[in-house]
Parts: C-alpha cells; structure tokens; sequence
C-alpha cells in the first residue's frame, strides 16, 4: 500500500506543479469576470449612466479601450485633482492586475453590442458644428467619426452627446490631456482651444450626433 501510493504520488505531483505555474486565463470568459466591477457604473451592456457619469463604453475598439485602461493604471489619466470622474476610475483601473488582464477585459468590452446613446444636449447647432467638425476634427477622427487607430484617435460615432462634451470641457481646461506621457490628450488639448466657448462644443457634437449609425 505505501509503494501503491508513492508512485501515485510520483505520478501526480509533477501534473500539479504545471498546473500551478500555468499562465493566467485569458479571453473573453476572463474578461467578463472582470467587467464585473465595471458594471455598477457602466453597466451590464456598457451603455454608461449619465447620472453617475459614465460613458457608454460598449462596443468601443478593444486597442482603444486597451489604451485608456493603461493610462488611467498609470496615472496619465484621471490624476487632476478637479477630475472627479477620473479620480473614480483610477483605482477601478487598478483593479486589474496585469496587462493581461487589461487585455481580457477590453475584449469582451469590445464585443459589447453598441447601443444608439439617448440625446441630453438640447442647444447644440449641428450645422455650424460641421464646420467646424470638417475644419478641425475630420483629419483624426475620419468623417464618419470611426477614428483611426493609426494616429490613436478613438470613435466617436455611438458616444453620448453629454461625455464628448465634458471631455472637450476637461481637454480645454487642463483637467485631460496635461500629462507629458499622453500624446494622444495632448494633441486634444490643442485642438480643443479651437472652440470658443461650450456653444461651440455643444454644435461640434450635435453634428457628431448625426453620425451615429
């Protein structure tokens, strides 16, 4: 009986042992695991919650999602002390323990069905927003407002009017696109001093709103 099980024992520890050293689980089962922590704010479909001032995240390219998750762990984004939304996601961010993890979670986040976002700004003038848009906005962000991965701008065809304006507010201000590490925000920044005031920003997104297919 002992020599029975000292080679049962022989057998299964070396299985064990592999077991034990194998790499984290990865895809989109993973991802879903973790997504939910992101459910509270974002919700289960990743529409966001205006209440709580959360964008709508569902759908959204999984480089993209990838980056921003990165910055926000990083603290490239989210450390202005006025950035409230920021100061909430960072630690969410922080959460996940790895780039692999990072990776699982905008994946499944990426293949979240987009959901058309319901409209609260009311004053914006879509034409004169689409001067503007075809003037500034088009040579990054394509004139169907998908974004080009190449240059790291991100699509804003499916996101809520509300958000696209206060991340021009935050870009205008400082609050986003100040940390020398984000070249994407910075590039933002600049841009966003093209807008005279949040007339222009509320005009600028109500054309963006007209994209939305």
């Amino acid at each position: 009986m002992k020599r029975l099980s000292f080679w049962w024992l022989a057998l299964t520890l070396p299985a064990a042992l592999f077991a034990g050293c194998s790499g984290p689980k990865t895809g989109l089962a993973r991802g879903q695991e973790l997504y939910d922590t992101c459910v509270p704010c974002h919700g289960r479909d990743g529409s966001g919650n205006h209440d709580l001032r959360a964008p709508s995240i569902a759908g959204l390219p999984e480089w993209y999602i990838q980056t921003e998750l990165t910055k926000f762990f990083h603290g490239v984004r989210g450390a202005h002390p006025d950035d409230a939304e920021g100061a909430r996601m960072r630690p969410m961010a922080r959460t996940l323990k790895n780039d692999v993890d990072i990776a699982n979670v905008a994946k499944y986040v990426a293949s979240l069905k987009q959901v058309k976002p319901m409209a609260f700004v009311k004053d914006g003038n879509a034409e004169a927003g689409k001067a503007t848009y075809t003037g500034v906005c088009i040579t990054c962000h394509m004139a169907d407002g998908r974004g080009n991965k190449a240059i790291g701008s991100p699509d804003l065809s499916m996101q809520a009017d509300w958000y696209l304006v206060a991340q021009l507010e935050k870009f205008k201000t400082g609050m986003r696109g100040a940390h020398p590490e984000d070249v994407q925000g910075q590039q933002m920044a600049a841009m966003s001093q093209t807008l005279t005031d949040q007339q222009a920003m509320m005009d600028v997104v109500a054309y963006i709103r007209t994209l939305h297919p």
